[in-house]
C-alpha cells in the first residue's frame, strides 16, 4: 500500500512542476496546437496553445511509478512491463502524429494508415508477450489470458489468434476512443483520473482478495498475475494525470495531444485485459464509447442519407458527440457535466465489480 501512495504522490508533483516547465519550454520552441478548421468557432482562440503535454504525463507516471518501486525496494513485475510497453510505445506514435503536425503547421499529423500500423506494431507486441507462457508465474499465471472476461474470465476460451486479434483490437479501439474525447480543455484528462483511479481501486481489491494468497478461498478469489503492481502502475498514472489538469484545465495552458490521448486510452486497454475486465471497461469508460459511438452514427448516416435522400444528412450537429453539447451549453459547462456523466459510469462499474463479489461469496 505504501508504494501506491508513493507512485501517486510523486507522479502528481512531477506533472504539476514539470507541466509548468513544459508549457515555458514548448512556447520557446513554438510547439503551438493546430486547430480543425470545421470544429467549434469558440476554439479557433486556442490554436498555437502549447501541445504534446502528454510526454508529461508518460515521464511523470514512469518516474513515479519506478520512484516508488525503490523506495520500497521492490522489483517491476511482468505485468508492469507489459503494460509500461503499451503505455510509453503508444505515446511515442502519439508524439510522432504531434511533432509531424508542428513542423507541418497543419492539424493533421499521421494519416491514419500510419497511425494504426503504429499501434498494431506496439499491440501485437503486447499482446504476444502477454500471453506468452514465458511470462507464466510460479503458479502457471499468464499476464492475459486468452478468455473473454467481465469481471473475472468467462467460460469462453478463444484460440490463441483470436484471443492476440481482440487484444490488438482494444488497444486499437480504445486508444483513438480516448483520442476523440480530447477536444476540449480538461475533458479527457479529468475523465482519466477517474477511470484510472477506478482501476487502482479494482486492483487493491484483486490483491486482497487474490488467488495466490495462501489463505484465500478459491472460489472467490481472482486469478490476476500481479495486482499489486497494477495498483501501484495505476495510481502513478492517476496521480499524473491530476497533475497535468492543474494547467489543462480551462482555459488551457497546455494540450496534451496525442501523445498523452493514445498512451492512456492504450492504458486502459492494457489495464482492463491484465485485471481480466475486459467488458467492464465498456461501463468504467462509458464516456469513451458515447463519443466513438457517436462517430459511427454520425458518419453511417452520412453516407446512408447520400445513397437514400441524395444529399448527406447529420445526425448530430458535429462529432464526436461532445462538440455537440460544446456548442449548446458552452465548453466549461460541457466539461463539467461529461465529468459528471464519466463519474456515474465509473460508479455503476464499480458497483457492478463490487456486487459480484458480493453475490459470489
Amino acid at each position: 500500500m505504501r508504494a501506491i501512495l508513493l507512485a501517486g504522490g510523486f507522479a502528481l508533483l512531477i506533472s504539476l512542476i514539470g507541466t509548468r516547465y513544459a508549457i515555458r519550454q514548448f512556447t520557446k520552441m513554438g510547439y503551438g496546437q493546430e486547430v480543425r478548421d470545421d470544429g467549434p468557432t469558440s476554439h479557433h482562440v486556442k490554436r498555437g496553445t502549447p501541445t504534446m503535454g502528454g510526454t508529461v504525463i508518460i515521464v511523470a507516471a514512469v518516474v513515479g511509478y519506478f520512484a516508488a518501486k525503490a523506495i520500497t525496494v521492490s522489483p517491476p513485475s511482468a505485468s508492469a512491463w507489459l503494460l509500461l510497453l503499451l503505455f510509453v510505445g503508444t505515446g511515442m506514435v502519439g508524439f510522432l502524429d504531434d511533432f509531424i503536425k508542428i513542423y507541418k503547421q497543419r492539424s493533421l499529423g499521421l494519416r491514419s494508415k500510419a497511425k494504426i500500423v503504429g499501434q498494431t506494431i506496439v499491440g501485437l507486441a503486447f499482446g504476444v508477450l502477454a500471453l506468452s507462457g514465458a511470462l507464466e508465474d510460479d503458479r502457471g499465471q499468464r499476464p492475459a489470458s486468452q478468455a473473454i472476461s467481465f469481471i473475472r474470465d468467462l467460460r469462453i476460451s478463444l484460440p490463441v489468434l483470436l484471443a492476440l486479434g481482440l487484444i490488438l483490437l482494444m488497444v486499437i479501439a480504445t486508444s483513438n476512443a480516448t483520442n476523440l474525447n480530447d477536444g476540449a480543455d480538461g475533458l479527457l484528462v479529468g475523465s482519466s483520473v477517474m477511470v484510472f483511479g477506478a482501476y487502482t481501486i479494482v486492483n487493491i481489491w484483486q490483491n486482497n482478495q487474490w488467488c495466490g494468497q495462501a489463505d484465500i478461498s478459491y472460489g472467490k478469489c481472482y486469478e490476476v498475475r500481479d495486482p499489486l503492481d497494477l495498483a501501484v502502475l495505476a495510481a502513478a498514472i492517476t496521480g499524473a494525470c491530476f497533475g497535468f489538469l492543474w494547467w489543462n484545465a480551462s482555459p488551457a495552458q497546455i494540450f496534451m495531444g496525442d501523445t498523452g490521448s493514445l498512451a492512456l486510452g492504450a492504458a486502459l486497454a492494457g489495464f482492463a485485459i491484465l485485471t481480466r475486465t475486459e467488458l467492464l471497461l465498456i461501463i468504467l469508460g462509458g464516456v469513451f464509447v458515447m463519443e466513438t459511438v457517436s462517430v459511427m452514427l454520425q458518419v453511417s448516416w452520412f453516407k446512408i442519407s447520400r445513397r437514400v435522400f441524395g444529399s448527406p444528412r447529420r445526425l448530430f450537429r458535429m462529432t464526436p458527440i461532445h462538440h455537440t453539447f460544446d456548442m449548446a451549453w458552452g465548453e466549461v459547462t460541457m466539461v463539467i457535466r461529461f465529468w459528471i456523466l464519466c463519474g456515474l459510469c465509473v460508479a455503476g462499474g464499480l458497483g457492478i465489480f463490487y456486487a459480484e463479489w458480493v453475490a459470489g461469496t
